[in-house]
């Protein structure tokens, strides 16, 4: 177990950022599937690492071993704090076991342009990651946009009072926000864990969705990707594959996990796919496309009106009604829960938000 001081690297600022730093708002990047697609190689390589972490330590077959690590993603948030609470495993040395790739240079996929956009985003941007420090900069370098963020504060900067405290803890976020001296009203969170940003709201800052990169499985939080959701029958392969490398994923904790693939599915601002029977109210007589359009031009027109600077409003149901006459019978589709602030598929989709309220 590394020592305390080792626990607590500095977070004093190491360089100024390039692009514009200018405004109030404090931008909280998560990395994985938030910046970069994740689920595309790296996911699934770390899912295999920590599943034979696990059945190392126990020395257990595969298959006992991938139920051992959801049972702890599910109870702790973290597959890792399960690790250390039951079996008193170094977190250095999990951490290192499954995030070292030597080829990490063919595994990250981004989307052209993203250095750009996070220069021109107006704002301070910190990369908040539960991944360690040593992947997040080689992420990052990969990525080109090393030069984007003030700070990065990894799962080593985490530890709160002797314990570790990954996202979603909340008292690891205030510490840190008051270390950084940032008032959380002025912090915007921007996240692909629809979790992390629910447990966060009510801490008073803002939160920003990123949902372009959640079509597939991933380990720290697994989820089904309903009919039609993904078109590209090699992610539909792989998907495959790996749930029959881990055949106890299907079942944990099913409902959370359908929960935010339906949730992107209902707004996909690409022409949609069709509903699947189970997303598709019977009795509908509005078509699963013009229902998507229509919850995709709901969430557009709120978006307009949303700005970092604004005081955020906790409220249900907040998104403007477009059909006050609607029937009973039309299809209800939800595409943003009330502890989101905005949602947008990637980056560059924020970007312009933000440049069409001016901010």
């Amino acid at each position: 177990m590394p020592s305390h001081a080792s626990r607590r690297s500095p977070l004093r600022l190491r360089h100024r950022p390039a692009g514009n730093n200018a405004g109030d708002t404090v931008w909280l990047f998560d990395l994985d599937n938030t910046l970069h697609d994740a689920s595309h190689a790296i996911f699934p390589a770390i899912n295999a690492a920590m599943t034979a972490y696990v059945a190392r330590v126990l020395a257990c077959d595969e298959t006992t071993a991938s139920r051992v690590r959801v049972d702890y993603w599910k109870r702790y948030g973290a597959t890792l704090l399960g690790m250390i609470r039951h079996h008193g495993v170094d977190p250095a040395d999990f951490l290192r076991a499954a995030h070292e790739f030597p080829d990490i240079a063919q595994m990250v996929r981004v989307r052209r342009g993203l250095a750009a956009q996070l220069r021109r985003l107006p704002g301070r941007k910190v990369l908040l990651t539960n991944a360690p420090q040593d992947y997040a900069r080689a992420v990052m370098r990969v990525a080109g946009i090393e030069h984007c963020f003030e700070r990065v504060i990894a799962i080593e900067q985490m530890w709160v009072h002797g314990d570790l405290r990954p996202k979603p803890d909340r008292r690891m976020l205030r510490r840190l926000l008051a270390r950084l001296r940032i008032a959380p009203g002025r912090a915007v969170l921007v996240e692909d864990t629809v979790s992390h940003l629910k447990r966060y709201a009510g801490l008073g800052i803002r939160t920003a969705w990123i949902t372009g990169y959640l079509r597939s499985m991933t380990p720290s939080r697994p989820h089904d990707v309903p009919a039609g959701a993904a078109r590209d029958a090699a992610q539909q392969a792989a998907l495959r594959a790996e749930a029959e490398r881990h055949p106890h994923d299907r079942d944990a904790d099913r409902a959370a996990r359908q929960e935010a693939v339906t949730l992107v599915a209902a707004e996909n601002q690409t022409p949609g796919p069709r509903l699947s029977p189970e997303t598709q109210p019977v009795g509908s007589h509005a078509g699963p496309d013009a229902a998507g359009s229509a919850a995709a031009t709901a969430t557009r027109d709120w978006a307009r009106n949303w700005s970092p600077d604004r005081t955020p409003d906790r409220t249900p149901n907040r998104t403007p009604n477009r059909t006050p006459n609607r029937t009973p019978n039309r299809a209800r589709m939800v595409h943003r829960p009330g502890y989101v602030d905005i949602k947008v598929q990637s980056v560059h989709q924020l970007h312009r938000r933000m440049r069409r309220n001016g901010s």
